[in-house]
């Protein structure tokens, strides 16, 4: 995946900014490089859990096929936790074309965001190349 380093710093600062609450949203493209993010709402308001917000999901949806963009990737934080999909992450990947993008704040001075690909309850890492 290409994901220009200010799309990752802008994860990143979200992540730290909705601390100790995970975060979430999309990002969005052409050819699996990264144009446009969607910070969304997290309604679970939880340390360990995230789910967007159905409305804000459906107007970025909406935003991308307006502007012939596709959906390249879904990142959410792990306050707590490595930087790696956890068996909820796993079950709940319904877009086996997106990459995954996790930050762990497990250290807050020093975030750690990696991505991958998850078919069928494989996990794959994927470079995040800039």
């Amino acid at each position: 995946m290409k994901l220009d380093q200010r799309f990752a710093d802008a994860i990143v600062k979200q992540a730290l900014d909705e601390a100790p609450l995970e975060c979430c949203g999309f990002l969005a493209g052409r050819d699996g490089a990264a144009e446009e993010i969607y910070p969304l709402t997290n309604v679970e308001r939880s340390p360990v859990l995230y789910r967007a917000d159905s409305a804000e999901m459906f107007r970025a949806i909406r935003d991308m096929e307006d502007r012939d963009l596709e959906l390249v990737a879904i990142y959410h934080s792990h306050t707590r936790s490595p930087a790696y999909p956890s068996s909820t992450d796993v079950a709940q990947a319904y877009y086996p074309d997106a990459v995954y993008l996790i930050v762990s704040l497990r250290d807050p001075d020093r975030p750690e965001l990696r991505g991958f690909r998850i078919r069928d309850a494989k996990v794959e890492e994927v470079s995040l190349d800039g």
